[in-house]
């Protein structure tokens, strides 16, 4: 379940108290589910009494203790992948505990296990493949809800009936029907587009799922909390929403894709400004060093960028346009490329942006009007052409920038992907948690930084960006510095037993810092949008 990664951010408010999610603009509506009005039953949220899970050490963390450490093997027997499904097995495979909400008929990102038991209503993180695995036209095994966006996505790309799918309007919370009262909010996960976390309040009603390992507290009056992060990029806007601030989390189900201290790769909005600052001065010819003795060392590398424009007797014809090519993943397959990367780009150019008609659609599930007004079909008019991660690459690149001989002279590529980066030598690998803090918040990422691959030519470049859509591991340990948690549960790389128990004292580690911090104080941050 290992992911590689690429892009989404969201600009830095100027409001402390704005949250990222203010940023996603209103989508286009695919049913006419409403927020269900609560009813006389429904547990008063604002009288929650703190979790009683206050157990230091190992019973703070999910995988630690003997019961979970039981139930992590009964997951990963569920997630064999030699699993076929026959009369025998049920004809499904079983749903590991993680995908279900503890005491609540609530599945997330369980799509591949068919019908749950006990499962009422099914949510739905964002649109990649490896969480929406198996939903198809024919599903009807329950409501799905997610968000606009998403499910914008899953009725385009899918086929979904759309009597199944039921947005959720962000930041609000709207109580589930058919939940025990559960309410949720949306939250902007700042991955995709569309992506959200999902917090959920309510009582535990049922022990719903596959797993034998039932919850003491169903039928109790208490109120349980639980933030699905699904896959996202952690910012001190996360654990300042109001949705957030302030109260208790008992279970996090974190995306563990990057828990290891050598992913400590810069923040978002540096990497997209530094992308977009390096192709403009490509384009526009100039120097990418300007210190003597940088300039003297890359005169070979600038020399190509130079823009050479003769006159016609109609305009003035540019003999050397430099065609700026980025690679994305397929939102069928992993990635999509979002807004906030390929505009910056587009707008560092003041040029259009070229992709195919697949790619064209997706994007216009997307509710951004500037995006959309840069989007052209003609290969000509866009200088920054959007193509499959797997063309950036010298042969396959040069192909394609071939295929416009005569129109485009030169190429620069940027392959985004967080697998990329690498720690700056000598980095210890195994850091004091205020290490990572400072170490990470000291350096900054500027164009300068980004390097042409190897075995390039003069008249094709490409730049391997380190960037992800998901958390890095110093964003990951600000989150769970920043928030008040009882139990933080992994649900990426969790296959291994060994991988677990790496993650887990890390967590562990958090849990001990945070205690020492003070709960829920939010680590300083230079921006709303990243610390």
């Amino acid at each position: 379940m290992s992911k590689s990664a690429t892009s989404d951010t969201r600009a830095a408010s100027p409001s402390a108290s704005t949250s990222i999610a203010a940023n996603l603009k209103s989508l286009r509506p695919v049913s006419s589910y409403q927020a269900a009005t609560p009813s006389s039953s429904k547990v008063k949220l604002e009288d929650s009494e703190p979790s009683t899970d206050t157990k230091a050490g190992a019973f703070s963390i999910l995988m630690t203790s003997h019961k979970e450490n039981e139930a992590w093997k009964e997951a990963s027997v569920a997630e064999d992948r030699n699993f076929r499904p026959t009369k025998s097995n049920g004809g499904r495979r079983k749903a590991p505990f993680y995908k279900v909400m503890q005491g609540m008929p609530i599945a997330v990102d369980a799509f591949r296990y068919g019908a749950i038991p006990g499962v009422t209503a099914y949510f739905l993180t964002h649109a990649h493949s490896d969480h929406y695995t198996n939903l198809s036209a024919k599903w009807d095994n329950g409501p799905i809800y997610c968000s606009e966006g998403t499910a914008n996505l899953i009725v385009h790309m899918l086929g979904v009936d759309r009597q199944w799918v039921h947005p959720l309007p962000l930041d609000v919370a709207t109580t589930i029907p058919d939940t025990g009262g559960v309410q949720v909010t949306p939250i902007e996960a700042n991955h995709c587009p569309g992506s959200c976390l999902f917090l959920f309040e309510g009582a535990q009603t049922i022990n719903a799922g596959d797993s034998v390992y039932k919850s003491q507290f169903v039928g109790s009056s208490k109120v349980f909390r639980y933030l699905h992060c699904g896959d996202f990029r952690a910012s001190p806007a996360h654990v300042m929403h109001p949705a957030i601030k302030g109260k208790r989390i008992d279970h996090v189900y974190l995306d563990t894709t990057y828990l290891d201290p050598k992913y400590c790769f810069p923040p978002q909005p540096q990497v997209i400004s530094a992308c977009a600052e390096l192709a403009r001065r490509i384009v526009a010819g100039i120097p990418l060093h300007e210190d003597a003795a940088k300039a003297k060392q890359n005169r070979t590398m600038d020399g190509w960028v130079t823009t050479a424009t003769v006159k016609t007797e109609q305009k003035e014809q540019d003999v050397g346009r430099t065609l700026v090519v980025v690679g994305t993943y397929s939102i069928g397959k992993e990635r999509i490329i979002t807004a906030d990367w390929v505009t910056a780009i587009a707008r560092a150019l003041q040029t259009k942006v070229f992709c195919d008609s697949r790619k064209a659609a997706i994007l216009r599930c997307q509710a951004d009007p500037e995006l959309h007004s840069m989007l052209t079909k003609d290969p000509l008019e866009g200088g920054v052409h959007l193509v499959p991660l797997g063309v950036i690459a010298s042969d396959r690149l040069k192909e394609y920038v071939e295929r416009f001989k005569g129109h485009y002279s030169k190429a620069v590529g940027f392959r985004p992907t967080g697998w990329t980066f690498t720690a700056p030598t000598g980095t210890d690998t195994l850091p004091a948690v205020q290490t990572i803090i400072s170490r990470s918040q000291s350096r900054t990422f500027t164009y300068t930084q980004l390097n042409p691959m190897k075995n390039m030519t003069a008249a094709l470049q490409v730049y391997g960006v380190p960037y992800s859509e998901h958390s890095s591991f110093f964003e990951l340990t600000c989150f769970a510095l920043s928030l008040d948690w009882g139990k933080m549960i992994a649900t990426v790389n969790v296959g291994s037993e060994n991988a677990r128990k790496k993650m887990g004292k890390w967590i562990e580690r958090w849990d001990a810092e945070r205690k020492k911090r003070g709960k829920g104080e939010v680590v300083g941050y230079r921006a709303e949008d990243y610390w």
